[in-house]
């Protein structure tokens, strides 16, 4: 195949997978598969920050949760220690599949390991590629999540908000956070103002 027939064909593939999902998120009244309805946020985020992407990207942010309810967070221990070995673990396992997909659409070896590291996020802040994922994925975490995210945990405190808001915003190019706080506009009043308290922390 040559690569544009491969990247179709790892793209409906991925889809295919994440279609798969037995849980439910409502996207403009029609109820999708959930990870199937993320990756079509990812997509469409990674081409508002980057309007010509490569396919290696546009593969990576369409796996960036490929097939993630067969790693559910409640598989692993409580508390931040148990949080970063499923985060871990789910990297491994995205990139994994991603790079087995792109094997099978006849991707080089060299493009199928690239894939794989960037959905690691071992190289965050020193891999363009890497820095480009996460930005998309905060990105979508801000528009779609974010709300229904502070509303379930009730028990978070005005400090661990406060963190959780400087970590992502710590995790961001400038360019991602030039189009977060165009999209922060957007978020209900009580968010808004906790971006603000967050960001006016000096450092953040």
């Amino acid at each position: 195949m040559d690569e544009s027939a491969s990247l179709t064909c790892a793209l409906q593939a991925i889809d295919q997978a994440n279609r798969a999902d037995p849980n439910v998120e409502t996207v403009d009244g029609q109820d999708l598969p959930r990870e199937y309805a993320y990756s079509q946020h990812m997509t469409r985020w990674l081409f508002e920050l980057e309007p010509n992407p490569s396919p290696r990207m546009q593969i990576a942010c369409r796996a960036q949760h490929i097939e993630r309810w067969t790693r559910p967070r409640a598989d692993y221990p409580e508390g931040r220690k148990g949080y970063y070995q499923w985060r871990q673990d789910c990297g491994r396992f995205h990139g994994e599949r991603a790079a087995s997909i792109m094997a099978d659409c006849g991707f080089p070896a060299d493009e199928c390991e690239r894939v794989a590291t960037i959905l690691t996020k071992r190289e965050l802040r020193n891999d363009p590629d890497t820095q480009l994922l996460e930005d998309v994925a905060c990105m979508v975490f801000l528009e779609r999540y974010f709300v229904d995210f502070y509303d379930k945990k009730d028990d978070y405190d005005r400090e661990k908000w406060l963190r959780i808001v400087r970590r992502t915003w710590g995790k961001m190019s400038p360019r991602g956070h030039e189009a977060a706080l165009k999209l922060a506009g957007g978020l209900p009043e009580h968010l808004q103002a906790l971006l603000q308290e967050a960001l006016a922390e000096p450092g953040a």
